[in-house]
């Protein structure tokens, strides 16, 4: 039977073959999860639907807090396709006054056996409010590299515009962490700096 089947393809599947299919399909799924984070930038900027933050905000002059009113900020943490790390906001809500900076921190957590590479990639819900959330600084401008086992908590810092339309009055900021690969190298001259959280 099996000299049958062998004779109406020609010649049995070898095994180098069904490994090297294998083999491509792993490659091409690294590749999908590398492309990810530039072709949603472009999905995003054709579309203009995406709730996704802008860059770094440098504000002309410092504005005074509207303390007349409260605005929540809600934080969510996911991780895109094959990233392992454990990724979490430290608090998950802080209520803001319109006009205020404020900090808030996000834990991450390298525990393969291998140094890798991560870079986060924010959103904002409602949509409307992205004109109106700015980050001054974030930890999602750079690619953060941690060693194995490395952890660190990654500082976020925003203010909620003033001129936020009084409609809204809760903001959704969510991060998709994902896999840059492994981490190159470092050099005995170079420099890298990362804050290590114990959490023994």
């Amino acid at each position: 039977m099996a000299e049958k089947q062998a004779g109406k393809s020609g010649k049995p599947r070898s095994n180098a073959q069904v490994v090297a299919w294998c083999m491509a399909g792993v490659v091409g799924m690294f590749a999908f999860g590398f492309a990810l984070v530039p072709l949603y930038d472009v999905f995003c900027e054709i579309t203009g639907i995406n709730g996704k933050t802008g860059g770094r905000y440098q504000p002309v002059e410092v504005a005074e807090a509207d303390m007349n009113r409260t605005v929540k900020v809600q934080f969510l943490a996911s991780n895109g396709p094959g990233m392992t790390w454990t990724f979490r906001p430290v608090v998950r809500s802080v209520d803001v006054h319109p006009g205020e900076p404020v900090t808030v921190n996000f834990y991450a957590e390298n525990a393969t056996t291998e140094a890798m590479v991560g870079q986060a990639v924010p959103s904002l819900s409602p949509s409307e409010g992205t004109l109106y959330f700015h980050k001054t600084e974030c930890f999602c401008f750079n690619q953060q590299p941690l060693d194995a086992g490395e952890s660190v908590e990654m500082p976020l810092i925003f203010i909620v515009d003033r001129d936020l339309p009084e409609h809204i009055t809760k903001l959704t900021l969510s991060y998709t962490l994902y896999d840059q690969g492994k981490q190159p190298a470092v050099s005995d001259n170079s420099i890298r700096v990362t804050t290590t959280i114990d959490n023994g």
